[in-house]
Parts: structure tokens; C-alpha cells; sequence
């Protein structure tokens, strides 16, 4: 029978619970588009109707690892995002500023 994992919670030490966290923070920070489509709640064909396109072209994106920037940032729009490039230096992070006004 399945327990309730609320139960199972209270039974872990903090260390474990903190582990736990953890690695479900480092999770949710990176994942695949068709993930974030699914943790989002939404099918390809609720995206692809917010898009006005063709549910056949969410799965072909979704599977794409070479896009547009203005293509992705309308995807994440679509799930209620907003899109930030980003790049990373070992003495800090800069905004690419460029693109905010596709």
C-alpha cells in the first residue's frame, strides 16, 4: 500500500530532508522544454493553441536543440514565462540586452 508521503517526510532526519530540497531545486533549475511544458501543467496542444500553430510543431521545437532566441522566448511566453539570456563569466554574470525587445 502506498504511504503518504507527507508521513514519510516527518520520519527523515533535517540533513535528509535538506539533501532532499536540494536536489529538487537543482531539478526544477534545469530541465528539457517538453518538462518545463509538463511541469507547467500544459499538453502540446494547450501550448500550440496559445502559439496559433499546429501541435505537430510543439513536438518538433520541443525536440529541436537549435532555435531562435525570438522562437523560445514566444514558448516560454506561452507557458507564462519570460525569457533572459544570460551569460555566465568565472567574475560574474552579465544580461544580454539585445534581444529583450524581439
Amino acid at each position: 500500500m502506498a504511504k503518504n508521503f507527507n508521513v514519510l517526510r516527518e520520519k527523515m532526519s533535517p540533513e535528509r530532508r535538506a539533501r532532499n530540497e536540494e536536489a529538487v531545486k537543482k531539478t526544477l533549475a534545469e530541465m528539457p522544454l517538453q518538462e518545463l511544458r509538463n511541469a507547467r501543467g500544459l499538453s502540446q496542444k494547450m501550448l500550440a493553441e496559445a502559439l496559433h500553430i499546429q501541435q505537430p510543431a510543439i513536438a518538433k521545437l520541443e525536440k529541436r536543440t537549435d532555435m531562435y532566441i525570438s522562437t523560445l522566448r514566444s514558448h516560454i511566453e506561452a507557458m507564462g514565462g519570460e525569457l533572459e539570456v544570460i551569460a555566465r563569466f568565472p567574475d560574474g554574470n552579465v544580461k544580454i540586452s539585445n534581444f529583450s525587445q524581439i
